[in-house]
């Protein structure tokens, strides 16, 4: 019976399960298959904030401390409320003022960092390349037949391999996921998150904001230097309006959501833009297949946790496959895969869902839940120990975690 490990998916959650797993069972054959060029990497300019869970895993994994240089804590979290074109912004929710322990985790470390996409990648790619991992790019895997032992998969080169386990790591649209007959719930939301980089005049702090105006959350994110990433939602309609318009009137409409707190700024990076939606798969995984990522789970970022979904993903699978192979059992048996479908569709169907009111919640100018909305944040903000479960909440923290996310080797 075959013990390779194929996974379909070069981004961060393919190359961490691929890490994970070769870190603590070193003789499991893996192969990584992705998709787009290696030098696609380098124009990659998003930035993601990595939770403190996640960050402690990819210490045990070898990997933070290449990041550090490049990764700037979230000090600093406000929320505010407005209209567009109000001329005063009340912040109503605040986590953590400059110099207060508020915004920190338990130990002292800040609950996230922000940390650009090209470097994280990079030192996984690394890593993979130390531990053996094959990492082909510039194919797919274009289909898969599952028998009792194992998984045959046919790549778009026509050529075929044999496996155990084959891991779908291929986004939010997966093709694999489809053909595995793997249903999802659907919902769109008729809007769109610009993506770019800013540079400004003033220093960020480390201070994120996220603003609920009415097309959506816009939210500033600090990274390293005079510099923040900016992930701004609108109706569909005024986001292909915005992408479409020159710099100059870009910025100008940038500039009412903006303003000038941080001096002048100019954008510094490419804007782009994706439609925005909730999809949940409702199975995780069949036999020798499982869904990880975004193929198993797409959210709108107004809680900023879809990366950290992915990398608790990684971190269960991980565990699943890393345990049942030390037991002797069979890893891509589907009663192995179901432990880890069991760890993982609770919370990724309660992040869905809490992100999806949080949407429908704050994305309208509805006078009654604008009322709502403010008292609820007004007692949240007045409560430290309501303020420190939401900190704890998103930095990853949680009873029944996978090792790897405690810091702790599987």
């Amino acid at each position: 019976m075959a013990n390779d490990i194929i996974i379909a998916g070069g981004g961060y959650v393919g190359l961490c399960v691929a890490v994970a797993i070769k870190a603590s069972a070193p003789h499991i054959p893996i192969t990584l298959v992705d998709a787009a060029p290696r030098s696609a990497l380098e124009k990659d300019e998003r930035a993601s904030a990595i939770a403190a869970a996640a960050a402690r895993m990819l210490d045990q994994l070898g990997i933070w401390k290449r990041l550090l240089k490049d990764a700037q804590p979230i000090n600093e979290m406000v929320v505010t409320d407005s209209r567009t074109n109000d001329p005063v912004r009340p912040v109503f929710l605040t986590f953590g003022e400059a110099g207060r322990e508020g915004g920190k985790e338990v130990g002292g470390e800040p609950f996230a960092h922000m940390v650009p996409n090209k470097k994280m990648v990079g030192a996984l790619r690394k890593r993979a390349e130390e531990l053996g991992i094959e990492l082909v790019h510039e194919e797919t895997v274009a289909g898969f037949e599952t028998s009792a032992g194992e998984t045959t998969v046919t790549f778009g080169s026509g050529k075929t391999a044999k496996a155990a386990l084959l891991i779908a790591a291929d986004g939010v649209n997966s093709a694999l996921r489809s053909q595995a007959g793997i249903r999802t719930v659907r919902r769109a939301y008729d809007q769109m998150g610009i993506v770019t980089t800013l540079s400004h005049e003033r220093d960020h702090e480390g201070r994120a904001e996220e603003h609920f105006l009415p097309g959506g959350p816009f939210a500033t994110l600090p990274l390293k230097g005079k510099r923040t990433s900016l992930v701004w939602t609108e109706p569909t309609d005024v986001a292909k309006r915005l992408m479409a318009a020159d710099d100059f009137t870009f910025e100008l409409e940038l500039e009412t959501r903006f303003g000038h707190k941080l001096g002048a700024f100019e954008v510094a990076g490419p804007r782009k833009a994706f439609p925005l939606g909730l999809t949940l798969a409702r199975d995780f995984v069949r036999p020798r297949f499982a869904l990880i990522g975004d193929a198993a789970h797409g959210i709108h970022p107004i809680a900023g946790q879809g990366l950290n979904l992915g990398f608790k993903d990684a971190a269960a699978l991980a565990q699943t496959i890393v345990e049942a192979d030390r037991l002797g059992l069979d890893i891509g048996a589907v009663t192995v895969l179901e432990r880890y479908e069991r760890w993982r569709r609770f919370d990724t169907v309660q992040m869905g869902v809490v992100t999806d009111v949080l949407n429908r919640l704050f994305s309208n100018d509805i006078g009654p839940l604008r009322a709502l909305r403010t008292v609820g944040l007004g007692i949240v903000d007045r409560m430290p120990s309501l303020k420190q479960a939401f900190i704890s909440q998103a930095a990853g923290r949680g009873e029944g975690n996978p090792l790897l996310l405690n810091g702790e080797a599987i």
